[in-house]
């Protein structure tokens, strides 16, 4: 077994880091957040530095907010590559641009570490039952090397193309997840301002083409008002950024995605960031003086 290291123990890194254990993985973590580190090790983790994991562990699976922290956990001073070894497998997890997937590969190729990008779907719950969806981008030897890991943190791992390929995967995941939320958004607020019980049309209509995944999980959570964070509306946010600016790269338009960045623009302007995706609903209904919720 190889020895293993992990970057990043927020949301959905600390649930997948614990899975990882659980599954009688070695783990070296690493993060700011020294509280996160410390229920690791009471997991029975091991804490390092970044420049010592780059060191010491041939596998190294990273999940970060965004690319410019990826690029700098990896490439800053007394980052990971400033003491990694030939041969060694980095595995990026973060929902990051196509761009940027590509550019750390590059580099790293240059220093002889092979790389992956592998986001993941599913949200917090899903990591913590370890039931993720992972969209990998990278060689086929690479790959190989990682299934077993993955398959450890989720129920699925699906290699889509050459680097940069799971950014693109997830880029696509996002844009049919939030986009499906905001529409379940526009007609319970609709059927709400009816005067009708939006937990009844609820039922009425999951069986039916209408329904979906995302239905099901974010509309029980509306109706109870409960938009604790599974996945953040900020994280939702820098991904349709993302998306819009991918596609403005390759001549996409996105007239759709385009007007729900907006819509979270408007959510950030009224200090929604750090709420559930859920929450897109409260652009709404704002706007039709309007309550989703479960009637007593």
């Amino acid at each position: 077994m190889e020895k293993v290291g992990f970057v990043g123990l927020g949301i959905m890194g600390k649930p997948m880091a614990k899975n990882l254990i659980r599954a009688g993985i070695e783990l070296w973590v690493n993060d700011l957040n020294r509280e996160a580190v410390e229920e690791l090790e009471a997991e029975g983790a091991h804490s390092i530095s970044l420049e010592k994991m780059g060191k010491e562990c041939s596998i190294i699976f990273l999940i970060l907010p965004n690319g410019s922290i990826v690029h700098s956990v990896l490439f800053g001073k007394e980052g990971l590559c400033s003491g990694m070894r030939e041969g060694t497998l980095v595995c990026d997890m973060s929902s990051v641009t196509p761009s940027e997937s590509r550019r750390c590969a590059s580099e790293l190729e240059k220093i002889g570490v092979r790389f992956v990008d592998a986001p993941v779907s599913g949200g917090e719950p899903k990591a913590i039952d370890g039931t993720l969806a992972f969209m990998v981008g990278g060689k086929t030897i690479d790959f190989q090397r990682l299934e077993e890991y993955l398959y450890k943190m989720g129920s699925t791992a699906n290699l889509v193309g050459d680097w940069g390929s799971g950014s693109v995967a997830k880029l696509a995941n996002q844009i049919i997840v939030n986009m499906n939320i905001a529409a379940l958004s526009e007609a319970f607020v609709f059927a709400a301002k009816a005067g009708v019980d939006p937990e009844k049309v609820y039922q009425a209509i999951r069986g039916g083409l209408a329904g979906s995944t995302v239905m099901d999980a974010k509309l029980p959570m509306i109706l109870e008002r409960n938009f604790k964070p599974g996945g953040k509306i900020s994280i939702n946010h820098k991904d349709i950024k993302n998306v819009v600016n991918t596609a403005h790269e390759i001549d996409v338009p996105l007239p759709l995605t385009s007007e729900l960045f907006e819509i979270m623009q408007a959510l950030k302007v009224d200090g929604h960031m750090d709420e559930d995706h859920g929450g897109i609903i409260q652009y709404f209904e704002k706007l039709a003086h309007v309550t989703v919720r479960k009637q007593d």
